[in-house]
Formats: C-alpha cells, structure tokens, sequence
C-alpha cells in the first residue's frame, strides 16, 4: 500500500488542518452535550472546511485553481476564529480555550500563505 494516495496527502498544510479539525470536533461535541447545538455544528463544518478546501484544490488542474480554494481554506479558518471569538465572547469556552485555538488557526494561516506562495 502506497503511503499517500491523493496529492495532499503530503502536504503538512493538510495535515495540520485535520489535526485542528481533531481538535475543533472535541470541542463541538463538547457544546452539543451542553445544549449548544447549532454552535457545534458551525464550528464542526467551518473547521473541517480547512482541510476539504485543501484536499479539493489539489486536485485542480492548475496552480491559479488550487491557490483559489488553498484561499477559501484560509477563509475557513478565519470563519473557525470567529465563531470561536464568539463563543468566547458569549462564556461559552474560556479565554484559555480560545487562545490556545485561535494560535493554532493563526499558525495554520500562515503555512496556507506561505505555500500559496510557492505555487
């Protein structure tokens, strides 16, 4: 068996974005055991629009294609930081919580700049 079937298998980019997504999906189901529901399911497909975004890109058959969705990725995780911002805002998840995620979105941001950049 091959070790990377689909091209964004091997970016760490991808990898990242599903590892937050891990993480953003924890915190979901922890709001849906608390009654908050419909936050849980925002937060669940804004964060795992992250890694759809780049998965789907890299399927395009152009790099000016891919850079478009590696841009709605990244738009992604700005919807993620805010609805967590929001949350915050509201007491829903503590300043530490919050911190802790929006560094990780922060940082995944970048990467997404930065290899749009190399495209």
């Amino acid at each position: 068996m091959r070790n990377h079937r689909f091209r964004f298998q091997q970016f760490d980019i991808w990898k990242r974005a599903i590892a937050i997504g891990s993480d953003f999906h924890d915190i979901a189901s922890d709001l849906e055991s608390r009654g908050y529901r419909r936050y849980a399911e925002q937060l669940r497909a804004a964060a795992l629009s992250i890694s759809n975004n780049i998965a789907e890109g890299s399927g395009s058959d152009s790099d000016k294609e891919f850079a478009h969705f590696l841009n709605i990725a990244r738009r992604s995780a700005f919807e993620t930081a805010n609805i967590m911002l929001f949350l915050h805002a509201k007491s829903v998840i503590s300043t530490v919580i919050c911190d802790q995620h929006l560094q990780a979105l922060e940082e995944e941001c970048r990467m997404i700049t930065a290899f749009r950049r190399t495209l």
